[in-house]
């Protein structure tokens, strides 16, 4: 957790730079699809910073996190808004977890009765 967050998203940015010089059709590409998906249509830039922070939460991307809290805040998020999202992508990477150690709970169940089965190894 000791990660510097803004060194971090400078490094990335120059990164990302340096890709698009070795693979410049994919990365063009990829500029093109981030830049019409972040426009304001039905959700606001701010709002949609905040659904890509959360989910860079929940899917532990560290250099996303970087770059979402930066471009979240740039649009005029808060404090409060980020915190608040934090919140939500807790809930939804964790809660995820949550139901599927739920069937893993229910297949240890039914195992259980079937201890023949499991014996058998087959």
């Amino acid at each position: 957790m000791a990660k510097n967050y803004p060194e971090h998203y400078r490094h990335v940015k120059e990164l990302m730079g340096e890709l698009g010089k070795g693979i410049p059709k994919t990365m063009n590409c990829f500029s093109q699809l981030h830049a019409k998906a972040s426009e304001t249509g039905a959700l606001g830039v701010k709002t949609k910073e905040l659904v890509a922070l959360g989910i860079a939460i929940a899917i532990r991307c560290d250099g996303c996190i970087a770059f979402h809290v930066h471009d979240a805040l740039k649009a005029g998020a808060t404090e409060a808004d980020i915190m608040e999202t934090i919140g939500v992508a807790i809930l939804m990477g964790g809660g995820p977890a949550v139901m599927y150690g739920c069937e893993a709970y229910e297949a240890l169940r039914q195992f259980e009765q079937e201890p023949d089965l499991v014996k058998a190894g087959s």
